[in-house]
């Protein structure tokens, strides 16, 4: 079964790239639907041979053998009551509560880095966590995500800037905007330096700010999906040009500063003081930015003309 999964794969890279999704399914369930089946069995199996002890709970903890009396065991957290694992429970408990739980999960934490990003951003470091879904699992998925969707989309988001703009780009801005979701990432460091320099009184440390700065691009990775979807049907290059250059650039623009004056508000009174200093971050990675482009343009003028001179 793995042999024809892979084949299928091959065919549909090598042939027709339509069909590669379609493969992929195909193959899946060709290579795992055995399996599944086997291991319902199995579970059927051991349902009646073995006594049902689906959530018993024991006097010691499973997990580290505390005396257990409460719910959770109060050394190190884990539930007192246990079950054994079926594709049942995984599908109804741990999958459905995982992903489409209403008030936690990755729904959740998407709906409130939407609606109150600083504030619930804030209550996750300060240690409000069991409701909010891992933020680098989360930039994962979207990122693999991005992957599966980008090669049938018509137009690059390369092919959304001005062509005298293009025929100006370096090596640098080229990549930018080949690759604009690694570049999120990239920039999470950056961010995180100038949110730490210009927010020093929240006493964050470094590491804090990289957390608080991964979650902030969630929301922009997220619309930059829903961008790419738009241009796997749709290839009007001046609407997608005014989207994604005029409607998502600003919306990032907007959403970072209102993040920032958030998840800093619990820190600084003065609310004027604040909104500056919520500016101030995207604004000194623009400069970076701006100051970076410089210094690459000079020397690549600085190698052109060395070049002519060397074959004058």
């Amino acid at each position: 079964m793995l042999t024809a999964f892979c084949i299928l794969i091959y065919l549909a890279l090598t042939q027709e790239k339509s069909l590669y999704l379609i493969a992929i399914a195909f193959g899946c369930a060709l290579t795992f639907l055995p399996t599944l089946i086997n291991f319902s069995l199995l579970n059927s199996e051991i349902k009646s041979r073995f006594p049902k002890h689906s959530h018993e709970t024991s006097p010691n903890c499973l997990n580290c053998t505390a005396t257990v009396s409460l719910h959770f065991c109060p050394n190190c957290g884990q539930k007192s009551t246990t079950h054994r694992y079926s594709i049942k429970h995984f599908v109804e408990h741990d999958f459905v509560h995982g992903v489409w739980h209403v008030d936690k999960g990755i729904f959740f934490t998407v709906k409130e880095l939407f609606t109150r990003p600083g504030h619930s951003v804030r209550e996750f470091i300060q240690g409000k966590r069991v409701i909010y879904f891992s933020f680098i699992t989360l930039i994962l998925m979207l990122l693999t995500l991005n992957g599966l969707l980008a090669p049938y989309a018509q137009i690059r988001m390369v092919d959304l800037m001005p062509q005298g703009s293009k025929e100006m780009m370096g090596t640098l801005e080229r990549f930018m905007a080949t690759y604009p979701k690694l570049v999120m990432i990239i920039t999470i460091p950056f961010y995180s330096l100038f949110s730490f320099l210009w927010f020093r009184k929240s006493r964050l440390n470094f590491s804090e700010h990289l957390v608080l700065n991964s979650y902030r691009i969630i929301p922009e990775l997220i619309i930059g999906i829903l961008i790419t979807v738009i241009c796997i049907f749709y290839t009007n290059t001046k609407v997608l040009s005014f989207l994604y250059i005029g409607i998502v650039g600003t919306f990032g623009l907007c959403y970072t500063v209102w993040f920032y004056y958030q998840f800093f508000s619990a820190y600084y009174v003065n609310k004027k003081l604040l909104l500056l200093r919520s500016i101030a971050v995207p604004a000194s990675y623009m400069f970076l930015s701006f100051l970076v482009g410089i210094i690459i343009g000079a020397m690549a003028l600085l190698k052109a003309n060395q070049v002519v001179f060397v074959w004058m």
